[in-house]
């Protein structure tokens, strides 16, 4: 596991589509190779990405941001997108990306490691119930985006 370098960004954007792919959203990601150097290796990088890789190239990716817990007083990991190709599965790469992400945590002194799952992905479900990843009970994600967001975010606007 590394740290993502500016020329994995077209096979990091070859993951984000198998995901999309796997999650049933093959039309949706909008993403360009051009937006993740900018937004992973840009000025200011707002994201970040660790890579997994064998001979054949990168194999898996964990492309996460920060987050912050106004009750603890300390930043957090949010993971976006945890990947890893359908061939690389079952040998340990998952494993070692979320622990690379928890060490940062450990080492940073970050609060959480948080992200979602659809509910669906019953292996994804299995995998993180076996390294002791609990559900949030009583939450549930909500998302402001599209016509909606534009509405909000035009309200009151001079």
């Amino acid at each position: 596991m590394r740290e993502a370098v500016i020329d994995d960004c077209p096979q990091i954007l070859e993951l984000i589509q198998e995901l999309a792919d796997y999650e049933k959203e093959p039309d949706a990601v909008r993403n360009t190779v051009e937006d993740l150097e900018q937004h992973l290796f840009g000025n200011s990088p707002q994201a970040f990405a660790h890579v997994a890789e064998d001979e054949s190239g990168v194999v898996g990716i964990a492309i996460w941001y920060l987050t912050y817990s106004t009750w603890e007083g300390r930043h957090g990991i949010h993971l976006e997108d945890l990947y890893v190709r359908a061939n690389q599965r079952g040998l340990g790469t998952g494993s070692a990306l979320l622990r690379t992400l928890a060490n940062i945590c450990v080492e940073r002194g970050y609060k959480r490691l948080e992200w979602q799952v659809l509910d669906w992905n019953e292996p994804a479900i299995k995998f993180y119930d076996a390294i002791g990843a609990g559900a949030l009970d009583g939450w549930t994600t909500r998302r402001l985006d599209g016509d909606a967001l534009q509405a909000l975010g035009t309200q009151g606007a001079k």
